[in-house]
């Protein structure tokens, strides 16, 4: 734990266990209360409170910017904003988060508008030519098609330069860009006359933030406690204590602030952890949420230490290959050759999914192979996307366990550097929730003890279609999968003579015959040959490549996968 010097109070940061958290609902039970000096007509103390410390907030952001300090701004917020010395601390250090994001985030930006705009230009390029060669045509409707691409990729660079220049502006001048609480596409409504300024008014002030204390029994200002078989929380209504009185140094004293009580709710997988969490006294921090519909979400982290390790990578990797419409695994031994399935394996069944027969597929092949199909995670939203990704990384967390094997899955990155620059790729990586399943199984198999090793992505569909699809007979995918669990294993896929010999049928094919007439896209084009001459020139020196050069983008492999799309 991290001290804040002799006799100070222990905080939550923690390095020795991963942030675990959990979320529940929060049913308050307010009693009759007065008027307060703090308070609005129609507000309750409670959500006095949450306003108030959602004002301190914003307060101590701007505050922070201004070079003031940490304990400068606690001591002022008090008299400001009438919060005890705990919850304007936690409001200081929740504005400090989010400097220090924001300074993380500026360099990200920065390196993918370089990005965009580096590709921006180049798309400008190439209208400009595709323009040039309309006015040697004289073809008025390409003339007026390509004026208007150009004119669409001129503004394009433009923006980006522009946002460009102010980014840098703001990275030298060690500021920030602007940060818009409450949310930028709210405001955004706002402006367009879309929201109310009611809605927009209580997302500014809809939450209440309290870190943990390992001195006081977990967290004095919101209290979770366990009764008569049930969970409940208590929230400090600070700005409600009185000053009676100073003690020897100065320092005011108050009386002891009244509290907001209810009913907790957690939902019963969770139960036994938070059980366990206020028996041994640790700290843990609680965040209050009041939703636009007018409940209360309470959001509650604790860390938790790392379990025990049930899996040897001795026994092998279980591959994994994610798709937009579900998970192709491979079971592989050390040898990095397929394993059949155990005797009596079984894939575990979800039974609570509830929408129609056959959402959830399973196919099992008998020689180490499965495909898990969730044909909804293409096109569901919100809630029950997430809902369907947490069942599948338990179902793929569980396969590893009952083999007692780690799993091999892919480092892929979609960066926000190709977003809004392919239209194709656009659409491909926002339905395509690759992320959030990586992160799933990641979560799931760290909480369960199952070893998790990410490889290089590059090229393993690629490699499982010339090497692994035939030899098998399994699709695509399962080729991929067992790809990515040799690698993890540290195998090198190799250019083979078989392989060799699968190009050269390739290469006769496509030589067209004596008499044969021509066809547009068919046959030996010329670019199908350059393709040819590069492969000849790779081939014969790949094997004896470092590893590094072997996975690079514009490798043997990259050629192809040219050759495969060029020749179907």
């Amino acid at each position: 734990m991290k001290k804040r010097g002799k006799n100070k109070k222990k905080l939550i940061e923690s390095d020795d266990g991963i942030k675990y958290t959990v979320c529940g609902e929060w049913f308050p039970l307010f009693w009759d209360y007065h008027p307060d000096p703090y308070g609005k007509e129609d507000e309750t103390p409670l959500d006095t409170e949450m306003r108030l410390f959602c004002a301190c907030t914003r307060w101590a952001f701007n505050r922070l910017q201004e070079g003031r300090s940490r304990e400068e701004l606690k001591r002022e917020g008090q008299k400001l904003f009438g919060i005890n010395s705990r919850f304007c601390d936690d409001a200081v250090l929740k504005a400090k988060a989010v400097i220090e994001s924001q300074k993380e985030l500026l360099a990200l930006e920065i390196e993918e508008t370089e990005t965009k705009l580096a590709r921006a230009r180049k798309k400008l390029g190439w209208a400009e030519k595709d323009l040039d060669k309309a006015v040697e045509a004289n073809d008025l409707v390409k003339i007026e098609k390509a004026k208007h691409a150009v004119h669409g990729c001129k503004a394009r660079v433009k923006k980006l330069k522009t946002k460009l220049d102010e980014l840098k502006t703001h990275q030298s001048n060690g500021t920030i860009p602007a940060v818009v609480f409450g949310g930028r596409s709210l405001w955004k409504g706002i402006c367009k006359g879309r929201v109310s300024k009611e809605e927009w008014r209580q997302a500014r002030q809809n939450r209440l933030f309290a870190r943990g204390d390992e001195t006081k029994g977990g967290n004095p200002n919101i209290k979770i406690s366990y009764r008569n078989g049930e969970f409940a929380l208590s929230v400090t209504v600070s700005h409600l204590s009185e000053q009676i009185g100073t003690d020897s140094r100065g320092r005011p004293v108050m009386t002891r602030a009244p509290r907001v009580e209810g009913k907790l709710w957690l939902p019963e997988k969770h139960r036994l952890k938070v059980w366990e969490l206020l028996l041994s006294g640790a700290p843990y921090t609680v965040e209050l949420i009041r939703g636009g519909d007018g409940r209360y979400r309470v959001h509650i982290s604790f860390a938790i230490t790392a379990p025990e390790p049930v899996t040897n990578p001795s026994r092998g990797y279980l591959g994994m290959d994610t798709n937009p419409d579900g998970i192709a695994l491979a079971n592989v031994d050390y040898f990095g050759q397929p394993e059949p399935w155990p005797e009596g394996f079984t894939v575990p069944h979800p039974k609570a999914l509830h929408k129609f027969a056959g959402e959830f597929q399973v196919t099992v092949h008998p020689n180490g192979f499965l495909y898990i199909k969730v044909s909804e995670l293409a096109y569901s939203r919100g809630y029950r996307r997430t809902y369907l990704i947490g069942v599948l990384a338990k179902v793929v967390v569980d396969i590893a366990k009952a083999l007692g094997k780690p799993i091999a899955l892919e480092d892929l990155y979609f960066g926000k550097d190709r977003l809004d620059t392919n239209r194709k790729f656009n659409r491909m990586a926002v339905n395509f929730p690759f992320r959030k399943i990586i992160e799933a199984v990641m979560g799931r198999a760290f909480k369960e003890g199952i070893g998790v090793k990410p490889v290089r992505p590059a090229h393993t569909s690629t490699i499982g279609y010339y090497k692994y699809m035939e030899r098998y007979g399994v699709i695509i995918h399962h080729a991929a999968a067992l790809t990515i669990a040799r690698r993890a294993i540290d195998f090198r896929d190799r250019i083979t003579n078989e392989l060799k010999q699968k190009i050269l049928a390739v290469k006769e094919k496509l030589i067209r015959k004596v008499g044969s007439l021509p066809g547009e896209g068919k046959g030996m084009t010329r670019k199908v040959k350059r393709l040819f001459k590069r492969l000849d020139k790779k081939i014969p020196v790949y094997n004896g490549l470092d590893r590094y050069k072997q996975e690079s983008f514009y490798s043997v492999w990259h050629d192809l996968k040219e050759l495969v799309l060029l020749s179907r």
